[in-house]
């Protein structure tokens, strides 16, 4: 578990941005295909997911910071901006490159008039993979998205070679609700975090793999926009019912915490907790107005063979 794929002189290339990129090339595929067989701009779509990923990328750094300020709010000026804006260290958020590229699918379906939805449910696979490819990143990081401190059964206790994971979590925190290198001892010149957690990076593998099947399944349907709010409901649901429930993160209504060597290792309420009921409702409702309207046919151009002429 090593966070860089490739270091050429000194240039580094990490797991992290290497696997979400496969999981978006393999996402434009994808959408490319729907898009040719729906009858889509397909040079309008890749376009718009061009400009979606610039935007998520901004809108995904943007949400981090904001949202993680207390790791900034020290840092003395002009070099707090260096830092704001260096992803090579790391931090962002899913829920901010999700807001950008909607941002940017409404400003093509503005100024081209054309339906947000039709192109919107195209991108959900790519989503999907790049939640896998962001995840499997996060287990070569070690240090991000780490989960709570639990006795289940299920903990898993990180490998000593796994030394960005441990390094990271044995730096005393000042908050005694995420400090975790009070389970940290020194084995063989190194110090190991020894407490098992939940494996956070692999529940957030499964959530993404369950999201990319389930989005074919849901582009079956000829309505527009069933894709697209079916992804943030279920998507939702699955991130603060299951992955963020366990955890590592502040809490911003301390209503449940339970973590330590003994207990189960459960948080409520974060940020991302939060912020998805609001977005289960709306998705829901959404969902209920789309199911009313009747299905979009689509009409392909066919080409007879008796209209191709060979030399």
């Amino acid at each position: 578990m090593n966070p860089v794929f490739l270091n050429i002189g000194g240039f580094t290339i990490a797991w992290y941005g290497l696997l979400i990129m496969l999981g978006v090339v393999a996402g434009i595929y994808v959408g490319t295909n729907y898009a040719r067989r729906r009858g889509l701009n397909v040079d309008l779509f890749e376009r718009m997911i061009m400009w979606m990923l610039f935007w998520g990328i901004v809108g995904a750094r943007i949400v981090f910071v904001a949202t993680s300020w207390h790791m900034f709010a020290d840092i003395p000026f002009p070099r707090v901006l260096f830092d704001i804006i260096n992803l090579r260290a790391g931090g962002i958020s899913i829920h901010g490159g999700l807001i950008g590229g909607v941002l940017v699918l409404l400003y093509f379906a503005r100024k081209y008039r054309i339906n947000f939805y039709e192109y919107a449910d195209l991108a959900v696979p790519g989503v999907a993979f790049g939640i896998i490819g962001g995840r499997l990143g996060n287990i070569m990081n070690g240090t991000d998205t780490v989960g709570r401190v639990t006795g289940w059964p299920i903990g898993f206790r990180w490998p000593d070679s796994a030394r960005a994971f441990h390094n990271g979590m044995c730096v005393k925190d000042p908050r005694p609700d995420m400090d975790l290198s009070q389970y940290c001892q020194n084995i063989n010149g190194q110090m190991v975090m020894t407490a098992p957690v939940h494996f956070t990076q692999l529940y957030g593998v499964i959530i993404g793999i369950i999201l990319s099947i389930a989005a074919f399944y849901w582009l079956r349907s000829r309505k527009p926009g069933w894709a697209f709010w079916q992804f943030w409901l279920w998507y939702s649901i699955l991130r603060a019912g299951w992955e963020e429930t366990f955890r590592l993160n502040p809490l911003t209504v301390n209503s449940y915490l339970s973590q330590g060597l003994d207990k189960p290792g459960i948080g409520l309420w974060t940020d991302t907790q939060v912020f998805s009921v609001p977005l289960i409702l709306v998705s829901i409702y959404m969902l209920w107005r789309i199911r009313q309207r009747p299905d979009t046919t689509v009409e392909v151009p066919v080409v007879k063979t008796g209209d191709v002429k060979t030399t």
